[in-house]
C-alpha cells in the first residue's frame, strides 16, 4: 500500500533524511576544512541553510559558539534531534539569508552545501547585503555553489535515483537558461510495511564566480575563491569573504 502527501516546496519531503541520503558527500573531511577556514575567525557565528545540522555540530564540537539557520522547519527539526542525540546544545531556528536578522554581530556566517545557489537572482543582493549588515567589521563569510559546469551538464536535464530499501527516491532535473529545476519524489517506509509518498520540487539557480565576487565586492567584501576543500572548480567554488575593516 502507498500513501501520498501533497506536492509542496523544497525540503519538505527530503528535509527529515537530507543528511542521510547525502552520507556520502564526505562531511568529516569538509567540516574540517570549514574550521581550518574559520581558523582566528572569532568564536560567535551562524551557519546558515544548515539543513539537517552536521556543519553546525561540528562547529559546536570545535568550540565555536554557533546557531544553525534554515528555511525548512523539517529539516530543522531533523538537526534539533541530532543535535541532541549528540549533546551539542547549538540553537537551531527558522530563517531565510535573504532576511536573515541577527541580534549580534557575528564573527562569521556560513553558508554550506549550495544555500547560495537556492537564492533566487531577484534576492541575491539583499542576501549578501544581509550578511555583511549581520557581521562585525573583518568578519568571516564562507559559502559554496555548485558550478555552473556541475548545473549544466552533470545535473541539468538529467535522472537519478536510488533505493536504500527503507527509502528511495526518484530526481529528474530540467535546465533552463539560468536554473535548474528539480521534481523529486520519496518513498518512505512506514510501519507495517507500506510506504508513504511525497513530491516536492527545487530550484537551483546558475551562478559564475565573476558574478558572485562582484556582488560580493559591492556588498562590503574582499574576496577570494577556490575549489572544493581547496582543489579544482570544476564542480564546487568556495568563496572565503572578508567584510571590510
Amino acid at each position: 500500500m502507498m500513501k501520498t502527501k501533497p506536492y509542496s516546496g523544497a525540503y519538505s519531503a527530503l528535509g527529515g533524511i537530507f543528511e542521510y541520503l547525502n552520507d556520502d558527500c564526505g562531511y568529516e573531511q569538509w567540516s574540517q576544512y570549514l574550521i581550518e577556514k574559520l581558523r582566528g575567525a572569532g568564536k560567535r557565528g551562524v551557519d546558515v541553510g544548515c539543513g539537517n545540522g552536521y556543519f553546525t555540530r561540528a562547529l559546536y564540537k570545535a568550540g565555536y559558539d554557533v546557531k544553525g539557520i534554515d528555511i525548512s522547519p523539517q529539516m530543522l527539526s531533523t538537526a534539533v534531534e541530532l543535535a541532541r542525540k549528540e549533546s551539542v546544545s547549538a540553537e537551531f531556528l527558522l530563517g531565510d539569508i535573504a532576511k536573515l536578522s541577527l541580534n549580534f554581530k557575528a564573527d562569521f556566517i556560513t553558508a554550506v552545501n549550495d544555500c547560495i545557489n537556492y537564492v533566487a537572482p531577484k534576492d541575491i543582493t539583499s542576501a549578501f547585503s544581509r550578511v555583511n549588515k549581520c557581521l562585525k567589521k573583518g568578519g568571516t563569510f564562507i559559502f559554496d555553489i555548485s558550478s555552473p559546469h556541475k548545473l549544466q551538464h552533470i545535473l541539468g536535464d538529467n535522472l537519478f535515483a536510488e533505493d536504500r530499501g527503507d527509502i528511495a527516491y526518484m530526481w529528474f532535473n530540467k535546465l533552463f537558461c539560468d536554473r535548474v529545476e528539480m521534481d523529486i519524489t520519496v518513498f518512505t517506509k512506514q510501519e507495517g510495511g507500506s510506504f508513504l509518498r511525497a513530491d516536492e520540487q527545487h530550484t537551483q539557480y546558475i551562478y559564475t564566480e565573476e558574478q558572485l565576487k562582484e556582488l560580493l565586492e559591492s556588498a562590503g567584501f574582499e574576496v577570494q575563491t577556490e575549489g572544493h576543500l581547496g582543489g579544482d572548480k570544476n564542480q564546487r567554488i568556495n568563496f572565503i569573504c572578508k567584510k571590510y575593516e
